[in-house]
């Protein structure tokens, strides 16, 4: 993959496929690694800093912060904006119509969806939105159309069928809403 068209301190392994589809061709920032495996579509637009881990998937229409960690394994399914500082562990998967702001952090293979009625209504797709500084724990589940307000944290395992107001904990299945326990209180250090 000839990494000519960006800045030169982007690195981008041989087999990285960028640019799939018919868009535009895909931005990436400076210093950005793209490791083995990784596609890339077009349309999808990088700040400064994007890390990725092998086989990563960004579909069309995605726009991502700077100092953005997108693990292996990790599919971000296209028409999602995501924000700056954010860390998407191995195997996390963002469905289209997704909004994640900045300082968020989404544990191993935590899963957002985005469809209320899989194949047996034909609905609008509406993701999830995680606000500034939310954590969410390994293998949660994010329902569609849920709202993670700022600062909350989802426990690991959680189902959230419902909003998490700013500051609260969400845990169990389906999840609870509790107090956020004061050594989990403040903003995420990403």
């Amino acid at each position: 993959m000839s990494t000519q068209r960006f800045d030169s301190t982007v690195s981008i392994a041989d087999d990285v496929e960028l640019d799939v589809g018919d868009g535009e061709q895909t931005q990436l920032g400076p210093d950005a690694t793209i490791r083995s495996g990784s596609i890339l579509y077009s349309d999808v637009v990088v700040g400064a800093g994007l890390n990725t881990g092998h086989r990563a998937l960004i579909r069309e229409e995605t726009t991502i912060g700077d100092d953005v960690l997108v693990g292996t394994d990790t599919v971000i399914d296209g028409h999602t904006t995501i924000g700056s500082n954010v860390s998407l562990q191995t195997g996390v998967y963002v469905p289209s119509q997704t909004t994640i702001g900045d300082r968020v952090f989404i544990g191993p293979h935590a899963t957002l969806t985005n469809d209320p009625y899989p194949i047996r209504q034909d609905v609008d797709l509406v993701g999830p939105t995680l606000e500034d500084d939310v954590s969410i724990g390994a293998n949660a589940t994010v329902l569609p159309g849920v709202t993670v307000g700022e600062g909350a944290f989802v426990a690991a395992g959680a189902i959230v069928t419902e909003d998490v107001p700013a500051g609260m904990l969400a845990v169990g299945s389906p999840a609870k809403i509790r107090p956020l326990p004061e050594k989990l209180e403040g903003g995420n250090n990403l």
